[in-house]
Protein backbone atom coordinates (compact mmCIF):
# COMPACT_ATOMS: atom_id res chain seq x y z
CA UNK A 1 0.00 0.00 0.00
CA UNK A 2 1.26 3.41 -0.96
CA UNK A 3 0.50 6.84 0.43
CA UNK A 4 -2.24 9.04 -0.61
CA UNK A 5 -0.14 11.45 -2.24
CA UNK A 6 1.37 8.64 -4.84
CA UNK A 7 -1.68 7.59 -6.07
CA UNK A 8 -2.73 11.00 -6.75
CA UNK A 9 0.86 11.54 -8.78
CA UNK A 10 0.04 8.09 -10.61
CA UNK A 11 -3.24 9.20 -11.87
CA UNK A 12 -1.98 12.61 -12.91
CA UNK A 13 0.60 10.07 -14.96
CA UNK A 14 -2.01 8.33 -16.24
CA UNK A 15 -4.21 10.74 -17.90
CA UNK A 16 -1.34 13.20 -18.53
CA UNK A 17 0.15 10.06 -20.85
CA UNK A 18 -3.24 9.52 -22.03
CA UNK A 19 -3.55 13.08 -23.06
CA UNK A 20 -0.31 13.24 -24.91
CA UNK A 21 -0.25 10.05 -26.92
CA UNK A 22 -3.28 11.18 -28.70
CA UNK A 23 -1.95 14.66 -29.62
CA UNK A 24 1.20 12.79 -31.37
CA UNK A 25 4.03 13.00 -28.39
CA UNK A 26 6.71 10.28 -28.60
CA UNK A 27 6.15 7.82 -25.52
CA UNK A 28 9.81 8.64 -24.14
CA UNK A 29 9.25 12.50 -24.23
CA UNK A 30 5.85 12.18 -22.51
CA UNK A 31 7.57 10.03 -19.84
CA UNK A 32 10.18 12.91 -19.07
CA UNK A 33 8.48 15.37 -19.38
CA UNK A 34 5.71 13.49 -16.68
CA UNK A 35 8.94 12.84 -14.70
CA UNK A 36 9.83 16.80 -14.00
CA UNK A 37 6.20 17.72 -13.42
CA UNK A 38 5.27 15.46 -10.96
CA UNK A 39 5.92 15.55 -7.18
CA UNK A 40 9.48 15.56 -6.64
CA UNK A 41 8.64 14.29 -3.20
CA UNK A 42 6.93 11.15 -4.16
CA UNK A 43 8.82 7.84 -5.67
CA UNK A 44 7.40 8.53 -9.02
CA UNK A 45 10.24 10.38 -10.61
CA UNK A 46 12.11 7.47 -10.15
CA UNK A 47 9.89 5.32 -11.29
CA UNK A 48 9.73 7.28 -14.34
CA UNK A 49 13.16 7.49 -15.04
CA UNK A 50 13.48 3.31 -14.81
CA UNK A 51 10.22 3.33 -17.65
CA UNK A 52 11.46 5.68 -19.92
CA UNK A 53 15.07 3.86 -19.70
CA UNK A 54 13.17 0.73 -20.52
CA UNK A 55 11.26 2.06 -23.10
CA UNK A 56 14.06 3.13 -24.88
CA UNK A 57 16.12 -0.19 -24.69
CA UNK A 58 13.31 -2.61 -25.08
CA UNK A 59 9.83 -0.59 -26.11
CA UNK A 60 7.79 -1.62 -23.47
CA UNK A 61 6.28 -0.57 -20.16
CA UNK A 62 4.94 -3.48 -19.16
CA UNK A 63 8.11 -5.27 -18.17
CA UNK A 64 9.74 -2.38 -16.44
CA UNK A 65 6.75 -2.16 -14.24
CA UNK A 66 6.88 -5.84 -13.41
CA UNK A 67 10.21 -5.09 -12.30
CA UNK A 68 8.99 -2.01 -10.01
CA UNK A 69 6.53 -4.50 -8.24
CA UNK A 70 6.83 -2.40 -4.67
CA UNK A 71 5.47 -0.08 -6.47
CA UNK A 72 3.08 -0.95 -9.20
CA UNK A 73 0.43 -3.34 -8.62
CA UNK A 74 0.01 -6.92 -10.91
CA UNK A 75 -3.35 -5.59 -12.29
CA UNK A 76 -1.58 -2.61 -13.65
CA UNK A 77 1.09 -4.43 -14.92
CA UNK A 78 -0.94 -6.93 -16.35
CA UNK A 79 -3.33 -3.74 -18.02
CA UNK A 80 -0.29 -2.34 -19.88
CA UNK A 81 0.86 -5.87 -20.73
CA UNK A 82 -2.12 -6.44 -22.23
CA UNK A 83 -2.56 -3.13 -24.18
CA UNK A 84 0.95 -3.61 -25.45
CA UNK A 85 0.68 -6.82 -26.90
CA UNK A 86 0.25 -6.74 -31.02
CA UNK A 87 -2.90 -7.99 -32.71
CA UNK A 88 -5.06 -6.99 -29.98
CA UNK A 89 -8.35 -5.41 -29.92
CA UNK A 90 -7.37 -3.54 -26.33
CA UNK A 91 -6.40 -0.22 -26.68
CA UNK A 92 -3.67 1.69 -24.83
CA UNK A 93 -5.96 4.91 -24.53
CA UNK A 94 -8.32 2.41 -22.47
CA UNK A 95 -5.86 1.24 -20.55
CA UNK A 96 -4.77 4.37 -18.94
CA UNK A 97 -7.97 5.80 -18.37
CA UNK A 98 -9.00 2.51 -16.57
CA UNK A 99 -5.74 2.85 -14.35
CA UNK A 100 -6.05 6.61 -13.84
CA UNK A 101 -9.72 6.05 -12.18
CA UNK A 102 -8.68 2.87 -10.09
CA UNK A 103 -5.47 5.58 -8.88
CA UNK A 104 -8.61 8.40 -8.30
CA UNK A 105 -10.44 5.75 -6.18
CA UNK A 106 -7.38 4.56 -4.23
CA UNK A 107 -6.22 8.20 -3.29
CA UNK A 108 -9.82 8.96 -1.98
CA UNK A 109 -9.94 5.71 0.21
CA UNK A 110 -10.75 2.38 -1.46
CA UNK A 111 -11.95 -0.30 -0.14
CA UNK A 112 -11.59 -4.38 -0.81
CA UNK A 113 -15.25 -4.56 -2.21
CA UNK A 114 -15.17 -1.67 -4.58
CA UNK A 115 -11.67 -2.34 -5.38
CA UNK A 116 -12.76 -6.42 -6.85
CA UNK A 117 -15.62 -5.43 -8.48
CA UNK A 118 -14.30 -2.38 -10.60
CA UNK A 119 -11.37 -4.62 -11.37
CA UNK A 120 -13.97 -7.11 -12.78
CA UNK A 121 -16.18 -4.56 -13.97
CA UNK A 122 -13.00 -4.29 -16.31
CA UNK A 123 -11.94 -7.37 -17.09
CA UNK A 124 -16.05 -7.80 -18.04
CA UNK A 125 -16.40 -5.00 -20.19
CA UNK A 126 -12.82 -5.40 -22.03
CA UNK A 127 -13.49 -8.79 -22.47
CA UNK A 128 -10.16 -9.44 -21.03
CA UNK A 129 -8.69 -12.64 -19.70
CA UNK A 130 -10.47 -13.81 -16.41
CA UNK A 131 -7.73 -15.95 -15.41
CA UNK A 132 -4.75 -13.83 -15.93
CA UNK A 133 -6.71 -10.63 -14.62
CA UNK A 134 -8.18 -12.08 -11.46
CA UNK A 135 -4.85 -13.48 -10.30
CA UNK A 136 -2.91 -10.38 -11.07
CA UNK A 137 -5.94 -9.15 -8.71
CA UNK A 138 -6.14 -10.92 -5.70
CA UNK A 139 -2.15 -10.17 -6.02
CA UNK A 140 -2.93 -6.87 -4.00
CA UNK A 141 -2.23 -5.79 -0.42
CA UNK A 142 -5.51 -4.47 -0.13
CA UNK A 143 -6.59 -8.38 -0.26
CA UNK A 144 -5.68 -10.51 2.90
CA UNK A 145 -6.12 -14.34 2.68
CA UNK A 146 -9.53 -14.80 2.78
CA UNK A 147 -10.06 -12.36 -0.19
CA UNK A 148 -6.93 -14.25 -2.22
CA UNK A 149 -8.84 -17.43 -1.13
CA UNK A 150 -12.67 -16.26 -2.69
CA UNK A 151 -10.98 -14.73 -5.61
CA UNK A 152 -9.42 -17.12 -7.00
CA UNK A 153 -12.26 -19.78 -6.29
CA UNK A 154 -14.23 -16.75 -8.55
CA UNK A 155 -11.84 -17.59 -11.26
CA UNK A 156 -12.84 -21.15 -11.10
CA UNK A 157 -16.82 -20.97 -11.36
CA UNK A 158 -16.78 -17.52 -13.48
CA UNK A 159 -18.91 -17.98 -16.02
CA UNK A 160 -20.78 -21.04 -14.27
CA UNK A 161 -22.49 -18.69 -11.62
CA UNK A 162 -23.67 -15.47 -11.73
CA UNK A 163 -21.02 -13.08 -9.49
CA UNK A 164 -24.51 -11.53 -8.30
CA UNK A 165 -24.84 -15.27 -6.42
CA UNK A 166 -21.11 -15.32 -5.12
CA UNK A 167 -21.62 -12.28 -3.56
CA UNK A 168 -24.83 -12.55 -2.34
CA UNK A 169 -23.82 -16.06 -0.50
CA UNK A 170 -20.57 -13.68 1.03
CA UNK A 171 -22.85 -11.27 2.75
CA UNK A 172 -24.96 -10.75 5.88
CA UNK A 173 -28.20 -10.55 3.73
CA UNK A 174 -28.20 -14.44 2.80
CA UNK A 175 -27.45 -15.28 6.85
CA UNK A 176 -30.65 -12.93 7.67
CA UNK A 177 -32.65 -14.78 5.13
CA UNK A 178 -31.64 -18.01 6.79
CA UNK A 179 -31.99 -17.52 9.68
CA UNK A 180 -35.42 -16.19 9.27
CA UNK A 181 -36.29 -19.14 7.09
CA UNK A 182 -35.18 -21.52 9.87
CA UNK A 183 -37.22 -19.47 12.27
CA UNK A 184 -40.20 -20.07 10.57
CA UNK A 185 -39.68 -23.81 10.24
CA UNK A 186 -39.03 -24.49 13.34
CA UNK A 187 -35.52 -25.09 12.97
CA UNK A 188 -31.80 -24.08 14.86
CA UNK A 189 -30.96 -20.91 13.02
CA UNK A 190 -27.36 -21.80 11.43
CA UNK A 191 -24.44 -19.80 11.59
CA UNK A 192 -22.08 -18.71 9.07
CA UNK A 193 -19.64 -21.02 7.89
CA UNK A 194 -17.72 -19.17 6.03
CA UNK A 195 -16.25 -15.41 5.79
CA UNK A 196 -18.25 -12.45 5.36
CA UNK A 197 -16.47 -10.33 2.87
CA UNK A 198 -19.48 -8.11 1.67
CA UNK A 199 -21.61 -5.56 4.14
CA UNK A 200 -25.19 -5.73 3.99
CA UNK A 201 -26.10 -3.41 1.46
CA UNK A 202 -24.22 -5.24 -1.29
CA UNK A 203 -25.64 -8.25 -0.52
CA UNK A 204 -29.13 -6.55 -1.37
CA UNK A 205 -28.29 -5.16 -4.13
CA UNK A 206 -27.22 -8.75 -5.36
CA UNK A 207 -29.95 -10.58 -4.53
CA UNK A 208 -32.38 -8.32 -6.46
CA UNK A 209 -29.92 -8.85 -9.04
CA UNK A 210 -29.76 -12.39 -9.08
CA UNK A 211 -30.37 -13.86 -12.74
CA UNK A 212 -30.00 -10.61 -14.56
CA UNK A 213 -26.92 -9.17 -16.32
CA UNK A 214 -23.90 -8.12 -14.67
CA UNK A 215 -23.67 -4.72 -15.84
CA UNK A 216 -26.81 -3.92 -14.08
CA UNK A 217 -25.71 -5.24 -10.93
CA UNK A 218 -22.25 -3.24 -11.61
CA UNK A 219 -24.18 0.14 -12.61
CA UNK A 220 -26.79 -0.46 -9.15
CA UNK A 221 -23.34 -0.45 -7.26
CA UNK A 222 -22.53 2.49 -8.67
CA UNK A 223 -25.69 4.69 -7.83
CA UNK A 224 -26.21 3.35 -4.30
CA UNK A 225 -22.51 3.08 -2.73
CA UNK A 226 -20.45 5.37 -5.30
CA UNK A 227 -18.27 2.61 -6.57
CA UNK A 228 -16.10 4.15 -9.77
CA UNK A 229 -17.65 3.14 -13.29
CA UNK A 230 -15.02 1.92 -15.84
CA UNK A 231 -14.80 4.80 -18.15
CA UNK A 232 -15.24 4.19 -21.75
CA UNK A 233 -12.73 5.82 -23.97
CA UNK A 234 -14.76 7.16 -27.13
CA UNK A 235 -12.96 6.26 -30.07
CA UNK A 236 -10.76 8.69 -32.58
CA UNK A 237 -12.83 10.51 -34.84
CA UNK A 238 -11.62 9.64 -38.43
CA UNK A 239 -9.94 12.18 -40.41
CA UNK A 240 -12.72 15.07 -42.23
CA UNK A 241 -9.53 15.71 -44.77
CA UNK A 242 -10.63 14.17 -48.79
CA UNK A 243 -7.87 12.18 -51.03
CA UNK A 244 -7.98 15.23 -53.05
CA UNK A 245 -6.95 17.71 -50.68
CA UNK A 246 -4.78 14.95 -48.98
CA UNK A 247 -2.92 15.02 -52.31
CA UNK A 248 -2.52 18.67 -53.21
CA UNK A 249 -0.91 19.20 -49.82
CA UNK A 250 1.36 16.44 -50.90
CA UNK A 251 2.05 18.60 -54.30
CA UNK A 252 2.79 21.74 -52.61
CA UNK A 253 4.95 19.72 -50.10
CA UNK A 254 6.81 18.81 -53.60
CA UNK A 255 7.14 22.27 -55.04
CA UNK A 256 8.62 23.29 -51.72
CA UNK A 257 11.07 20.68 -51.36
CA UNK A 258 12.06 21.37 -54.89
CA UNK A 259 12.94 25.21 -54.38
CA UNK A 260 14.69 24.39 -50.85
CA UNK A 261 16.98 21.87 -53.03
CA UNK A 262 17.34 24.58 -55.33
CA UNK A 263 18.34 27.73 -53.38
CA UNK A 264 20.97 24.89 -51.52
CA UNK A 265 22.70 24.17 -54.69
CA UNK A 266 23.15 28.09 -55.32
CA UNK A 267 19.90 29.69 -55.44
CA UNK A 268 16.34 30.18 -57.13
CA UNK A 269 16.71 30.99 -60.92
CA UNK A 270 13.66 33.15 -60.85
CA UNK A 271 14.20 34.32 -64.74
CA UNK A 272 11.68 31.04 -65.35
CA UNK A 273 8.67 33.05 -63.68
CA UNK A 274 9.43 35.67 -65.66
CA UNK A 275 6.41 36.35 -68.37
CA UNK A 276 9.12 37.79 -70.83
CA UNK A 277 10.53 34.37 -71.04
CA UNK A 278 7.42 32.45 -72.04
CA UNK A 279 7.38 31.28 -75.47
CA UNK A 280 4.93 33.34 -77.66
CA UNK A 281 2.61 31.40 -80.06
CA UNK A 282 1.09 33.11 -83.42
CA UNK A 283 -2.80 33.64 -82.04
CA UNK A 284 -1.68 35.34 -79.00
Amino acid sequence: MLDREEYIEQAYLFRSFGERIVSGVAAQEALVAIGQEVLATSKLPMALDYLAGELRLVGTLSTAMKRLAHYFTPFQTFVIATAEEEGGRFDMRTALAMLEREATYRAEGATPQGLFLYRFECLSRNRLDYARGLVATADDAMFDAEWRAWIGMVSRQVGLIDLADLVYVRSPEYWRLEKREALVAGRTAPEPDRAILFGEKEGRIARANRGKDPLFFFAALQRQLGYPAVPRVQPLAPSAESPALLARRLERLEMRVKLLEEEARGGIDLTRFDPKNFPVTRDE
